[in-house]
């Protein structure tokens, strides 16, 4: 008697169904049947990931970081201008490794257009806004896209590529990373010199365009799983753990905003607050993760293992080694070497193009020699290396090191960041790939979001101290030589100069030459402070990446096949109907139901790359008898 375990055909009359099916869908556009990441032709893994990549280049630019001197200017609350980078990277900390869990339930297509569509609105918000609280908000919504874009760009070219090849596929991506970088500074001082800042926002709008045309009609490759409605989808996200962590980090920067930027005293209500608050949500965020969140964004497991958790500590130092720089490193030509905006966003143009250099050296050499732990160690010094050189650069410094000191430091980096992802997916099964990148790119989103918060508050902190010693207010023979009320005004007079000087960068230029003078010593030994700070993470960063063991990359998802009978199989499990599919899947046992001793005999691969599934469905890859859960 037949049960609902036994296959729906069998035999001759199976196999003469499924031809027949076949030859329907092959006449048929509706039931035409999709295939997997690593089935697709080659022109349209190359169209998705032009796609891919023209969005990735725009959510790393740096256009920003040349444009704090003149939007900061205009609103006057240059001592503000740090919100700008700080609210991107909060959004972008914080909705990052969602999209680790959406890339599983949603589909690689959907998660990575919401990303898109969320920083392209930001993206127009800024240029429309008309004070700097409208465009700190507006760059909040850009970075709740743009942190998207990294993770779902990552995890859909690893889709597509051998553990092996990904390091050579992720390295021409980091080529766009490093070329946003790069021309973000010049192209954004150039457009804001020319035309005002709000056109280098609104210029964007045509890539965010072609990036969404051309993953609409190319992504559509599926993976494994299961249909979920909505109301399962919602159910799965970590919304608990999210929102913690947004209170926990925001308040974090509240604090370092109001004690540092603002000068408030300890006793402030706004400065014990906010500090208190961020401890209690951090409590929080940990206790949602380990006890409450179905599918957090902070996998558990993985945090008992040493090679995520080292790779995750790296990526923090680094990162806010790298923010940390390429925040300021513009802001010293501006403000110490007085040059243009333009002049100062192309000296990010050398790192830009080591950068390139080192992704395509670090991805050449994994996937030539399969081993990444010996290219870390020797050139993972690198960044040490030239954040050294910028440290010690002066006013009389050469070209030389004004244009090459960054270049050993983008190179380093973008070796480091390379290996330190492969090192991560090959540490984890296939079917945590998703889950480990959110939890890398988690850990990158706090050292960016620490490093122009800590290091703005570092920088403000110094600014203000080495103002008020340059600047003096009247001393006691000066002051008894004037009435009271002109000694009182003296010293108004001082302090309002110290103001507008940390309020707006672009005014050192204009200053009377002794206020000058002042002003820019002031300003270099601040940011000499801040490239120390940069200098000190890179260094722990590479301590600790050095117990990162070495680990084989030629595994594969797809098990080797001993005879010719197996090979049939796999072509008859190509062309299966979606119920026989399902006849297939493993049983709680690990047995499939419905399968031929034969078929048990090999075990049909768990990550089948071609099924029967609409490019429009949600995907479940969390399920226990396809895929692994974050929870462990």
């Amino acid at each position: 008697m037949a049960t609902e375990r036994d296959p729906l055909l069998s035999g001759s009359d199976s196999a003469a169904r499924i031809q027949r099916q076949v030859n329907d869908q092959s006449h048929s556009h509706v039931s035409r049947v999709p295939v997997g990441p690593l089935d697709i032709s080659t022109s349209t893994r190359y169209a998705i990931l032009a796609g891919l990549w023209s969005a990735t280049f725009l959510s790393v630019t740096t256009l920003v970081a040349t444009l704090l001197p003149s939007i900061s200017s205009e609103f006057e609350k240059s001592n503000e201008a740090s919100w700008l980078g700080t609210s991107y990277l909060l959004a972008a900390c914080t909705f990052t490794p969602l999209y680790g869990r959406l890339c599983n339930v949603l589909g690689r297509r959907a998660a990575n257009q919401t990303a898109v569509i969320a920083a392209a609105l930001g993206t127009i918000a800024c240029g429309l806004s008309r004070n700097m609280e409208t465009l700190v908000v507006a760059r909040f919504l850009s970075g709740m896209g743009g942190g998207g874009i990294m993770t779902t760009a990552t995890i859909i070219t690893s889709d597509m590529y051998s553990l092996r090849s990904r390091g050579l596929a992720q390295a021409v991506s980091n080529i766009f990373n490093g070329l946003g970088q790069g021309l973000g500074g010049p192209i954004g001082g150039l457009v804001s010199d020319w035309f005002g800042w709000r056109w280098a926002f609104i210029m964007q709008i045509p890539l965010f365009a072609l990036s969404l045309t051309l993953t609409t009609y190319n992504l559509r490759y599926v993976t494994p799983g299961k249909g979920k409605n909505a109301k399962d989808v919602l159910k799965r996200i970590d919304w608990g753990g999210s929102f913690t962590l947004l209170i926990a980090v925001g308040s974090v920067l509240v604090f370092l905003s109001m004690k540092y930027n603002e000068d408030y005293p300890w006793t402030e209500p706004w400065v014990i607050v906010p500090l208190a608050v961020s401890g209690a949500f951090f409590t929080a965020f940990v206790l949602v993760e380990l006890f409450i969140a179905p599918e957090p964004v902070l996998a558990p497991y993985l945090l008992k293992q040493k090679v995520p958790v080292l790779v995750g500590i790296s990526n923090y130092l680094v990162s806010l080694c790298n923010f940390a720089v390429m925040y300021f490193f513009p802001m010293w030509f501006q403000t110490v070497a007085l040059t243009s905006a333009s002049i100062a966003g192309l000296h990010l143009l050398p790192s830009s193009a080591s950068m390139a250099v080192g992704s395509m050296f670090a991805g050449w050499m994994m996937h030539r020699t399969g081993k990444y732990r010996l290219i870390n160690i020797v050139f993972g010094f690198f960044p040490f290396i030239g954040i050294s050189l910028i440290t010690f650069m002066k006013e009389t410094s050469g070209p030389l090191q004004m244009w090459l000191s960054i270049m050993p430091f983008g190179f380093g980096n973008a070796v480091v960041l390379q290996t330190m992802l492969i090192a991560l997916l090959a540490h984890l099964p296939e079917n945590s790939m998703a889950v480990g990148t959110g939890f890398g790119q988690l850990f990158r989103g706090l050292g960016q979001v620490s490093g122009v918060a800590i290091s703005s508050a570092l920088f403000q902190s110094k600014l203000s101290s080495e103002l008020h010693r340059r600047i003096q207010t009247p001393d006691a023979e000066e002051a008894s030589s004037h009435s009271f009320c002109q000694s009182c005004m003296l010293i108004d007079l001082c302090a309002q100069t110290i103001n507008m000087i940390r309020h707006s960068a672009t005014l050192v230029a204009r200053l009377p030459p002794d206020l000058q003078r002042a002003a820019r010593d002031s300003y270099a030994v601040a940011l000499r402070a801040v490239f120390i700070l940069a200098a000190c993470s890179t260094f722990l960063a590479y301590v600790v990446r050095l117990p990162v063991p070495e680990q084989s990359l030629d595994k594969s998802p797809r098990k080797r096949l001993n005879d010719a009978s197996d090979a049939s199989q796999v072509e008859a499990q190509a062309l299966r109907s979606p119920v026989e599919e399902q006849a297939l899947l493993p049983d709680e046992d690990g047995a499939s139901m419905g399968a031929s001793p034969t078929q048990q005999a090999w075990k049909l691969p768990r990550r089948k790359l071609s099924v029967f599934e609409p490019t429009e469905g949600i995907l479940d890859l969390e399920s226990d008898a396809i895929s692994g859960s974050a929870r462990r």
